[in-house]
């Protein structure tokens, strides 16, 4: 399974440039959250449960779910991903894509029937599991439209998983204060909006029986210090989360007309990563990581490439002469 952020795999193929990789191939935000000192007693110490719980209201209130929701925190929302198939019995799962693969991927490993669908037929599976914004294309499902959904499966002991990693960019597309105790689990993530994938945090939170049984497997200590203390902070820090937002806007905005100009079409995405189409995207991509430009590709969209934000002026340049380059050599 690929990633983004797999600059190992991209000097491996092309060497290293000789200004350093513009790493365009995540959906991180460039303009990572500045973290205070982390207190040393979060490294001697064992995390007690009070924290913990200090955590986890601190979840509750930045993503706006209700004060009675059952949440559990791990070491990044991946974390949860790989856990989540086992704590279903084997059946059928519906995958809403083509998007994150590692959903499928997970469920299937784990012995489940998985297809991949549109939401109009998704819903006949034991569970749905949903990207919301989702990647490549940001495609984006209501709030209202996933409650009701949410609603169906649980009548039918369903469940709908809705991956809500992106969603910071996005809030009007989660289910935040409509999230129920029964048929539904979301997953976040602190390591894409913050910029701090390296922190390894991550929550669930919805169904109560799911959401007791992920925090069994995590066990008693299941995220460290240093990153319950730095989610603490970040989370808290509701200023800073209202301005990025405003500034990955004008980031995201700015990255369409980039691309626009090279000759990109049928541009979409979110506020951290935009994609693109293009007949010649391998022979672009091929000629931007000769260029020290590395943005992902997909093996089953052959003409679609997706970027994320450069973060700041000169790497707007470099992306700019880099994307010159390669549509003159393309076509």
């Amino acid at each position: 399974m690929r990633h983004g952020g797999d600059l190992a795999r991209a000097e491996a193929a092309y060497g290293r440039p000789r200004g350093g990789w513009l790493d365009l191939s995540t959906g991180v935000n460039p303009h990572a959250y500045q973290l205070p000192p982390i207190p040393s007693s979060s490294l001697t110490r064992l995390p007690e449960p009070p924290e913990v719980e200090r955590l986890l209201d601190a979840a509750r209130t930045a993503y706006g779910w209700p004060s009675h929701a059952s949440i559990a925190a791990g070491p990044g929302a991946q974390a949860m991903i790989q856990l989540l198939p086992y704590l279903r019995v084997r059946g059928s799962v519906a995958v809403v894509g083509r998007t994150y693969e590692e959903h499928a991927y997970v469920w299937a490993r784990a012995g489940h029937q998985v297809t991949i669908c549109d939401m109009q037929t998704a819903e006949d599976a034991d569970v749905v599991i949903i990207v919301n914004p989702s990647t490549p294309f940001g495609r984006m499902s209501s709030p209202e439209t996933l409650q009701k959904l949410a609603e169906r499966l649980s009548e039918r002991e369903g469940l709908l998983v809705v991956d809500e990693t992106f969603a910071d960019v996005a809030p009007e597309t989660a289910l935040g204060d409509r999230l129920a105790s029964r048929g539904v689990v979301v997953l976040r993530s602190v390591s894409k909006f913050f910029g701090l994938p390296g922190l390894r945090l991550g929550f669930a939170a919805g169904d109560e029986e799911m959401v007791s049984e992920l925090a069994g497997e995590l066990g008693p200590w299941p995220v460290s210090g240093p990153a319950l203390a730095a989610g603490l902070v970040a989370l808290a820090d509701e200023a800073w989360i209202a301005t990025m937002r405003l500034r990955l806007t004008v980031d995201a905005m700015r990255l369409d007309g980039v691309l626009a100009q090279a000759g990109f079409t049928q541009l979409a995405g979110c506020d951290l990563f935009r994609a693109g189409r293009h007949t010649r995207a391998a022979a672009i991509h091929d000629s931007l990581a000769r260029s020290g430009v590395w943005c992902r590709s997909f093996e089953e969209r052959p003409d679609c490439l997706r970027f994320g934000l450069p973060g700041d002026d000169d790497g707007f340049s470099r992306l700019e002469s880099a994307l010159k380059a390669a549509f003159e050599k393309a076509l």
